[in-house]
């Protein structure tokens, strides 16, 4: 594919370096020179310096032939302004980032398709949504919904006490006779390994284990990890960030208690005043004895969505040293994924990832409805839309030629999250959930074409 992206930021790098690994034809565009070096001495991709919005720079860029379009930089205008012209010059596909969540809540009614912006992206939104579904399964590190629910994917650090330590996955599916789970993916502890379980994989104590269920299923992995469920009321929130704003907003609404410590005194009032249902702090949340007066002792949650990754993680960790059961923490930097659970932290979230997941479905080929990639795991969720012309349509899976690195989690099929095992017969029009390695996604993109 041939993809342009406006804006070398971190989220435009961040996209180009993905997709330069996936041998995509990629130009990056932006006004930034030192951005733009740096990109280019350290990616094999084109650098184009220039106005995303202007039509002499789109043509040098070629835009007339592109795939995809992908409008990042720091300006919702500058990204809205390019994807519209992009599409007007033959550009296939066009995505936006934005910041103005009320572009996402409205785009039936305005109908930016027919303005030439195929798609929305607010990474905000998208890690307020992330922290909402973590408060909800409290006892999981990672999640991802698919269909509203009706399949949720979850990731867990095994405990000693899981039901399945020690047995192998066919020996753990008889722990339970009517199966609502399906391990997808695995982690050793100590590891950089990526696995996809099969029957005679055995679980081992702090193993990192993602699962695909449906709504019944949820309960049932509660029972066999040796995890509670938690219900989570009361929050607290560091940074008034557009993440804090939004996360508060969204949780205030659904009827959790918040108080959201923020240092500005100006951004402290505005949030106050916009969020009156959310108890608002002027101070600096570094401060320990602030986070004490303010009964951190008695929070079920800690989120940190500072500016800052590392006031973020200490933050995290003075509350988990206060016995808090969930700490969220915003980090930008990719390597520290690997460090969250050593140094104790419950899950760790990053708007870059959660951005190029959304937009990675644009890329893959097939009929993708969503694509999220693991933490830390080097391994992708695909969701597939079976057509009458799939290899899989009519197939029982297991008579699938399906490559050993995927596995199929579940299906879903007539508004119904089901585990399909090998009896299960594909048919057209089913919505089909994959987790695989990179090297075997051009094999299952090929089942579903």
């Amino acid at each position: 594919m041939k993809i342009i992206i406006a804006g070398a930021g971190e989220v435009g790098f961040h996209l180009a370096k993905l997709l330069s690994y996936e041998a995509q034809e990629i130009t990056l565009i932006d006004t930034d020179k030192e951005s733009l070096a740096y990109a280019d001495s350290h990616l094999d991709i084109r650098v184009l310096r220039g106005d995303a919005t202007s039509v002499a720079v789109l043509r040098d860029a070629k835009v007339d032939s592109s795939d995809l379009v992908i409008g990042v930089t720091a300006s919702e205008t500058t990204n809205l302004t390019f994807c519209l012209l992009a599409k007007q010059l033959g550009s296939k596909k066009t995505i936006a980032r934005i910041s103005n969540t009320e572009f996402v809540d409205n785009k039936e009614l305005i109908k930016f398709d027919e303005l030439g912006i195929d798609e929305l992206i607010s990474p905000e939104e998208l890690a307020a949504s992330e922290i909402q579904l973590l408060l909800n399964q409290s006892a999981f590190n990672d999640t991802y919904e698919f269909e509203e629910g009706l399949l949720t994917m979850v990731g867990v650090f095994l405990p000693k006490t899981a039901a399945f330590v020690g047995k192998m996955v066919k020996e753990a599916a008889k722990i339970f006779p009517e199966l609502h789970f399906m391990p997808i993916a695995l982690q050793r502890m100590g590891t950089q390994y990526t696995l996809i379980p099969r029957g005679d994989t055995v679980f081992k104590e702090g193993d990192q284990v993602y699962f695909i269920t449906n709504k019944g299923g949820v309960d049932d992995l509660y029972k066999l990890t040796g995890m509670q469920r938690r219900e989570i009321k009361n929050v607290m929130i560091l940074g008034g960030s557009k993440v804090g704003y939004k996360t508060a907003r969204d949780l205030c609404s659904n009827k959790f208690n918040v108080k959201l410590i923020e240092k500005n005194k100006e951004k402290a009032f505005d949030i106050a005043d916009d969020i009156p249902n959310a108890l608002v702090i002027n101070g600096d949340g570094r401060n320990v004895e602030l986070l004490e007066e303010e009964s951190l002792e008695s929070m079920d949650a800690f989120i940190a969505v500072t500016g800052n990754s590392e006031t973020n993680i200490m933050s995290c960790l003075v509350a988990k040293s206060r016995k808090i059961k969930k700490t969220i923490a915003l980090v930008e930097n990719m390597d520290y994924f690997q460090l969250s659970q050593s140094i104790g932290i419950d899950t760790l979230i990053n708007k870059k990832l959660l951005a190029a997941n959304t937009i990675f479905r644009y890329i893959r080929r097939g009929e993708v409805l969503a694509v999220t990639r693991l933490n830390n795991l080097n391994a992708e969720i695909l969701e597939f839309e079976v057509k009458s012309t799939s290899v899989v349509n009519g197939e029982i899976i297991k008579e699938l030629n399906f490559p050993r690195e995927a596995i199929i989690g579940g299906v879903i099929r007539d508004g119904e999250g089901i585990i399909a095992l090998g009896d299960f017969k594909i048919t057209e029009g089913d919505k089909v959930v994959v987790c695989a390695l990179p090297k075997a996604i051009p094999r299952i993109e090929k089942l579903f074409l």
